[in-house]
């Protein structure tokens, strides 16, 4: 072969390796852009798909504290702000879970900038090598609920220990002075009162212990408020009687409602009772009922003391009192607005009052109509003495 001939071929052989090697560099380069980036961690499927769903405050976190995923709730929460934790001790609490990979699970307490704080319990766990995920459940409301039980236990032993404590000093007086005939029935009335407040308060924790769950009647039937205003109206008659106060009902004849006949007689009566014994004497109590856009009304109207307005959102809680001092003169357990509250939510009404001190309240139990064969309801007025 001539040396021409073998520089042509020596040539050609050179640039086919040269293309080659360009060729499996551009291969090469557009494999690698097409390769996803290790260097960043990723949320796995799967997790990102049950967030989607998850009710609870849930939040993937990487190792650069950033939040790369996170719940709904998470952010209507507050939980997260950006690609930030919010909470500085949720944030230590994943910083330790991702320093030692241990699962830890702690109770905090979330300061906010508008309203009350919220009691949550936080579950972190590691989630592969490089992130964290951290759970978050509000117990703001079982914190609430624990702790207006224990007010309810402390409550109730101290309106028990009461009465129970008059009733054995008054059996001892009895007892001390079985020759004087006279001290004997002063002290047996005495122990008579106490034992009606007793029995009283007794009834009135069951009848809330009930009501409680806010659940519906089980079996609710058509209720005629006449026959329950006039046995509310008969409850008080004595206690209205010693104070020389007149009881009046007017309002609409003939009127139902649906639900529990025992229930929304014990709220009526309770707040019948009510305004006898916060009124003065020689004054009136009316009962007044109305039938308007689908709904009853009974109100009932005291010349009573008034409530103070700061204090008309708290009338409503158990054993409060608007004048503490008057509870024993009056008889009353603190529970009767209570038990009337919540006969209104379970039956779906409300109660609502008016009240100005000096003047008297107005108390305004709502509850849906019940209408029977089509029959109208007649006014009328009657009053008791």
């Amino acid at each position: 072969m001539d040396p021409t001939t073998q520089a042509f071929l020596a040539a050609l052989m050179g640039a086919v390796v040269a293309g080659g090697a360009v060729l499996a560099w551009a291969i090469s380069d557009r494999q690698q852009h097409d390769l996803p980036e290790t260097d960043e961690p990723v949320v796995p499927p799967g997790v990102a798909a049950v967030l989607s769903v998850l009710r609870s405050s849930a939040v993937v976190v990487d190792d650069a504290d950033v939040v790369l995923k996170a719940s709904a709730p998470a952010y209507a929460f507050g939980l997260v702000r950006g690609t930030q934790l919010v909470s500085r001790e949720l944030a230590d609490l994943v910083s330790q879970v991702r320093r030692d990979g241990q699962i830890r699970e702690t109770e905090l307490v979330m300061v906010r900038a508008v309203g009350p704080a919220r009691h949550v319990t936080a579950r972190v766990a590691p989630l592969g090598s490089r992130l964290v995920l951290a759970l978050v459940e509000d117990r703001t409301r079982e914190r609430r609920v624990e702790a207006v039980r224990r007010d309810f236990v402390a409550n109730v032993s101290h309106e028990l220990k009461t009465p129970v404590g008059a009733i054995r000093l008054l059996s001892e007086a009895v007892h001390e002075a079985a020759d004087d005939p006279e001290a004997v029935k002063r002290f047996a009335n005495r122990m008579l009162t106490e034992s009606d407040r007793l029995s009283r308060l007794v009834q009135q924790v069951i009848e809330l212990s009930r009501l409680q769950g806010d659940d519906p009647p089980d079996s609710p039937a058509p209720v005629p408020l006449d026959h329950v205003i006039e046995v509310a109206i008969d409850t008080s008659a004595i206690d209205a009687a010693s104070k020389r106060i007149s009881i009046v009902s007017s309002g609409t004849r003939g009127l139902q409602v649906l639900g529990s006949d025992e229930q929304i007689t014990a709220a009526v009566a309770n707040l019948v009772a009510n305004a006898v014994a916060y009124s003065e004497p020689d004054s009136t109590v009316l009962v007044a009922t109305k039938q308007t856009d689908g709904v009853v009304e009974i109100s009932v109207v005291d010349q009573g003391i008034g409530i103070p307005n700061r204090e008309i959102d708290r009338i409503f809680e158990r054993f409060y009192r608007v004048d503490p001092a008057r509870h024993r003169s009056t008889g009353g357990t603190g529970l009767g607005l209570s038990i009337v509250k919540h006969v209104a939510a379970t039956h779906g009404g409300d109660i609502r009052v008016w009240s100005a001190e000096g003047q008297g309240s107005t108390f305004t139990l709502t509850l849906p109509h019940h209408s029977f064969n089509g029959i109208a309801g007649r006014t009328y007025q009657e009053e008791s003495q």
